[in-house]
């Protein structure tokens, strides 16, 4: 199993392409079952994640094409569907594969989708997704561990659907489902990120009819057919978030490319709360430490929906204040078990107490090299933060976490300057 091996102590200087965004590639993929002509997807991201959603797409009866890694083109045809189940083998292995269930169930008018299982973050049920579905008029069952689907004769009907909480998935799985409904379909309390907006975008250029993305009200006009299209996936904001903390935590400066700050408005005032300062350029912004500061003020922060804090920049941001001046309150809001990079940035010599859903973090003048072992994608990148500064060798184990959203994440870094290597 791949390990990252890290001696801390360099400063980062140079320049970082942004990929494609992963939260908004793999919703996009699933559209592609959604019309019978080919959709084309452009600055798609290389990750495990997208070819795990690439497998279960397949085993429906997806044809795939891949472009080559400059273009980073993915070509998505389904003619037709070879089947509607969607296997358990499969879907274990990322919980967004249960975005298929709308785009299969509206199309083809039946569904068999595995129910996707635990997760490291704790609960996030699917309830939302089939209760919206059926208010369209699908009969939904739970038997044997599958989600099992059928559209009322003549198709799904659009309704109004109020989400109890804000759910990125489950707003673009029923806005996905939508599209081909007969009527007006509303969704309220809708997920306002700009991945559903991007989704969203491409639906429209598909053919259908979608208003208020990225509001908290998102109307669906339901048409007859969809077509496919060629669509750019949006730059990624959590891997911008990530260099940026990656930037201020070694006190270097990098330029990030083909990414821009709008996308993380309240991240960046926070981060420039802290000390980091942002310079925009023609494909992105540099960014780096404020030079009258010797080291980074600490700050709260609570994780919320966007427009909010992101949960998944939470790590990053508290291996950051680890080392601020002062002590930081961080509260997470989203995710109940998402406090369980703490005991590895302890062991490395933070100093941070939880109490109930907020950490205190109390900055250490250094932090130390030890081995670590990451619980899951966005802890990984809050690792190997802290093993860029750490005095001494960081190893971070079970990095197939990071591999999942983050594209040749060492080879990027050690081009600016990191000493980092994978080793087997």
């Amino acid at each position: 199993m791949d390990k990252l091996e890290i001696e801390g102590g360099n400063k980062l200087s140079g320049k970082i392409r942004i990929g494609g965004a992963k939260n908004a590639a793999l919703p996009l993929m699933t559209a592609s079952l959604l019309t019978d002509t080919p959709l084309s997807l452009q600055n798609i991201p290389l990750l495990s994640d997208i070819e795990t959603l690439s497998g279960v797409l397949s085993s429906l009866g997806v044809h795939i094409e891949k472009g080559n890694d400059v273009n980073r083109t993915l070509t998505l045809h389904t003619k037709s569907l070879d089947n509607t189940h969607a296997d358990y083998d499969l879907v274990r292995k990322m919980r967004a594969s249960i975005l298929v269930l709308g785009p299969l169930v509206s199309r083809h008018g039946a569904a068999e989708v595995s129910l996707p299982g635990g997760c490291a973050l704790g609960t996030r049920p699917v309830d939302l997704h089939i209760k919206g579905l059926e208010k369209m008029g699908a009969k939904i069952k739970l038997e044997d561990g599958y989600i099992r689907a059928t559209a009322p004769k003549g198709g799904l009907i659009g309704a109004d659907i109020a989400f109890p909480l804000i759910s990125v998935t489950g707003t673009e799985n029923l806005m996905m489902a939508a599209t081909l409904a007969q009527g007006t379909t509303r969704l309220i309390n809708a997920a306002r990120e700009p991945e559903v907006i991007d989704l969203a975008n491409c639906l429209n250029k598909m053919g259908a009819k979608i208003s208020g993305a990225g509001t908290d009200t998102i109307t669906i006009e339901g048409v007859s057919h969809l077509s496919g299209t060629t669509h750019a996936v949006i730059p990624d904001r959590i891997e911008t978030g990530t260099y940026i903390a990656a930037a201020g935590i070694t006190n270097g400066t990098l330029e990030l490319t083909h990414t821009d700050m709008a996308c993380l408005k309240t991240a960046i005032s926070l981060f420039e709360e802290a000390g980091m300062v942002f310079t925009p350029t023609d494909s992105g912004f540099k960014t780096y430490r404020d030079p009258q500061r010797k080291k980074i003020k600490s700050v709260d922060m609570i994780t919320e929906p966007y427009p909010g804090f992101p949960t998944d920049l939470q790590a990053q941001f508290m291996a950051l204040m680890t080392l601020a001046e002062g002590s930081a309150n961080i509260t997470e809001t989203i995710f109940e078990n998402r406090f369980m990079h703490v005991a590895e940035l302890v062991r490395m010599g933070a100093d941070i107490q939880i109490h109930g859903s907020t950490a205190t973090i109390r900055g250490k003048s250094h932090l130390v090299g030890a081995p670590v072992m990451a619980t899951d994608l966005r802890a990984s990148a809050c690792l190997v933060l802290a093993g860029l500064v750490a005095r001494g060798k960081t190893t971070v184990n079970r990095i197939y976490h990071l591999d999942r959203g983050y594209e040749s994440m060492e080879k990027k870094l050690s081009a600016c300057g990191a000493s980092i290597k994978r080793i087997a």
